[in-house]
């Protein structure tokens, strides 16, 4: 990869939930459910966020945005340490950090208008007057595809692909570097995700925008993303290029994630691969590696220690002591 400008990267980041008993609430155990991760996200790329649910993936997120504060590791914005912010410090930063949520009418306030919904980030962010407030409001409704005449209309009169529009448009309305998409189409009709994911892409392109895109649908993570980071238990097993993630996977879970999506290309021969045992509580993971209990190549070796993520050549990195 050439050389990027990094715009997000996180080091060591954990996210801890104490588990308390008792009449004391005396803390006796933890919930891991973000442990030791680290990567990097480059200005300008789509970089994937993927695994099954439960593996982490929001909590993460959330975590990277200081929405809750992580357990430990570091977090680097542009360079800067997102984590030594002050609560005023952060509010400045959160125009250039937005996030697109999963459920766009839960995500949009059914008893305001598409107006007054565009506008509330304008307003707290103090930009402009009333008529500039007014003429950005319009220019983001014609960035996402919809009309002017629909911004006194409420919520409920949108169909979802709409009300993702609107979403969008909300998260665009302070010019942010960074976007997190935290499954955006996952609650679309399968004919309106390629519309959205194409609106992604153009307003990346025309805004250069920055996306963290989360998802459980490969099909749309092998579209729409450049780079993708593959989760299990709160940690990454993974990170490797679209193209040599879906070509030559190389982790036994993602092997197995990937043998699970449909196929209808014929130039693409995929081993089908069953999972065998459940998922380990992230309360109580295993010993060495957490993949272990279910990979089909587990060794003393697995059972004991844990493997370290390392490069294989060309950026691809791997979690597995398979990888010598």
């Amino acid at each position: 990869m050439a050389e990027q400008n990094v715009i997000m990267e996180v080091q060591h980041l954990a996210k801890w939930f104490p588990i308390k008993r008792g009449l004391a609430l005396k803390t006796v155990g933890n919930v891991k459910a973000v442990d030791d991760v680290s990567f990097k996200v480059y200005e300008g790329e789509t970089l994937g966020l993927v695994g099954e649910s439960g593996c982490g993936k929001t909590t993460l997120v959330r975590s990277m945005l200081r929405l809750t504060e992580p357990t430990g590791g570091d977090i680097y914005y542009k360079e800067e340490d997102f984590r030594k912010l002050d609560k005023k410090e952060l509010k400045a930063r959160r125009k250039d950090v937005q996030i697109v949520f999963q459920d766009p009418f839960g995500s949009l306030h059914p008893k305001m208008t598409i107006r007054t919904i565009l506008e509330e980030p304008l307003i707290i962010n103090h930009y402009g007057d009333k008529t500039q407030r007014e003429e950005r409001v319009k220019e983001l409704m014609r960035l996402v595809d919809l009309k002017e005449e629909q911004l006194d209309r409420y919520p409920h009169e949108f169909s979802g692909g709409q009300r993702q529009r609107i979403v969008i448009a909300r998260a665009l309305a302070t010019n942010p570097a960074f976007v997190v998409c935290d499954e955006p189409v996952s609650a679309l009709d399968v004919s309106v995700r390629s519309q959205i994911l194409n609106l992604l892409r153009d307003l990346q392109k025309n805004l250069n925008l920055t996306y963290l895109f989360i998802s459980h649908d490969l099909s749309v993570i092998e579209y729409i993303c450049d780079r993708v980071v593959v989760m299990y238990l709160g940690k990454v097993v993974e990170l490797a290029t679209s193209k040599q993630l879906f070509e030559t996977p190389m982790h036994p879970y993602t092997q197995a994630l990937l043998s699970a999506v449909p196929q209808v290309r014929t130039d693409r021969k995929v081993e089908k691969i069953s999972l065998e045992g459940d998922i380990p509580s992230p309360a109580n993971p295993p010993s060495g590696c957490y993949f272990h209990g279910r990979c089909r190549f587990c060794t003393e070796e697995c059972k004991k220690s844990a493997p370290v993520l390392k490069d294989i050549g060309d950026g691809h990195m791997v979690a597995c002591h398979r990888m010598k």
